[in-house]
Order: C-alpha cells, then sequence, then structure tokens
C-alpha cells in the first residue's frame, strides 16, 4: 500500500498539491482536512497525519491535502469560504478514483478542517467525522451538518483549550443523527492520544458502511 502524490483542482482554478492511500481491499473512503492555514497547519500535521497513516491500514482510503495557500497548494487563505471549495475538490477526486466510487465517503477535519468540512454537503458523503470543531462558523445558516440528516461524529477533546466539550456538547446535541466522544485527558491537538481518535473514527466509520447508520 503506497502513497501517490495527485494534483486536486478546485472549481475556482486552483491546484492543490493532495496525497492517495488505497488499500487493496478499501472498504470506505475518507477525505482528510487539516488545521488552521494561519497557525501552521498542514496536511502533515499531527491528528491529520495519524488517520493518514492509520484508516489505510484497516481498509480505508485516504486523502489529506493542503488547503489554498499552504506550501505547495496555489490560492491563498480565505477565511474557510474557497476552502469548502478544497474540500469538495478533494471529495470530487476520491470518489473518482477507480473502485472507490460506489463505496461509503467521509470527510474527517480536525479543527478548521472540522468547521469547514461540517459546511460541505455534497451529495455523495456518506457522513461526517469531525475532531475538536472550535464551531466558529462563518455564517450558520451554511453549516450543513446542523441540518441534514446524514451521519456525524463529533470528537471532543477533554481540555479543549479552544472549545471546552461542555459548550461544544450544547450546539451539536440538536443536531440530527450526530455521535459525540469526549476523550478524556486530551487537549486540542490530542498529543499521545491520537490513536483515541484514530480508533474513535474507524469504529464509527465500520458502523456507517456496515449499516447505513451508527445509531
Amino acid at each position: 500500500m503506497g502513497i501517490e502524490p495527485v494534483i486536486l483542482t478546485t472549481d475556482d482554478g486552483l491546484r492543490l498539491e493532495a496525497e492517495l492511500s488505497v488499500p487493496s481491499d478499501a472498504w470506505a473512503g475518507a477525505v482528510l482536512a487539516h488545521p488552521h492555514p494561519q497557525f501552521g497547519g498542514n496536511m502533515r500535521s499531527i491528528v491529520t497525519g495519524a488517520l493518514f497513516a492509520d484508516l489505510p491500514a484497516s481498509g480505508v482510503a485516504a486523502l489529506r491535502f493542503n488547503f489554498r495557500g499552504v506550501e505547495g497548494s496555489e490560492g491563498s487563505y480565505d477565511e474557510g469560504r474557497g476552502e469548502r471549495r478544497d474540500v469538495s475538490a478533494a471529495l470530487e477526486t476520491l470518489a473518482t478514483t477507480a473502485g472507490l466510487s460506489e463505496l461509503p465517503l467521509i470527510v474527517s477535519g480536525w479543527s478548521f478542517g472540522a468547521d469547514t468540512s461540517l459546511a460541505v454537503g455534497d451529495h455523495r458523503l456518506a457522513g461526517w467525522a469531525a475532531v475538536a470543531p472550535p464551531l466558529r462558523f462563518i455564517d450558520e445558516a451554511d453549516t450543513v451538518a446542523a441540518t441534514d440528516p446524514r451521519p456525524k461524529l463529533v470528537v471532543l477533546a477533554e481540555h479543549d483549550q479552544f472549545r471546552d466539550p461542555g459548550s461544544a456538547r450544547a450546539i451539536v446535541e440538536s443536531w440530527p443523527s450526530v455521535e459525540v466522544l469526549v476523550v478524556p485527558g486530551a487537549d486540542h491537538f490530542f498529543v499521545g492520544r491520537t490513536d483515541r481518535v484514530t480508533a474513535a473514527v474507524l469504529d464509527w466509520t465500520r458502523q456507517l458502511a456496515l449499516g447505513g447508520s451508527t445509531d
């Protein structure tokens, strides 16, 4: 199982660098969205990197990418607006990869990547797995996941510095088909606890793939 460099093309004409890992026995696929570009986030950031390693090892094809303006990706930071286009471009590439079009596809973002992903409502998505979302949306009306009936997993950190789990739970608990999990002892960066995150995302994705629901 190798890692293939790929180029994504957004619908506004930007070329973004990405990496794709597809196991031979893939049973699902995941787009991975990294944390805030203006605070050092990139596709190799700790949680995104852990997911990119662990998901393919367990049969989930994974595509990670750099948002516009990050490292080798064209464009510039767009306050989460243009970055939604980047997530959509990643999903388009994953969905059109040979052998994956009929599999359940999710998007799993961490931090800024989680907020951005939750605002993307592509019809091909089976669900969202949001890790430590700050839940600071540009426009509440654009938060697709808040009203969409498709399944969501929200993984929170017990000691998150940017959005405490009680506050986050109060926001997301009214969302349809949502499962909330709090990682004990973790802060926003999940140092030493990324295995808890990847296990949660894998278990949830497996339930989604087997039954079409995580309830």
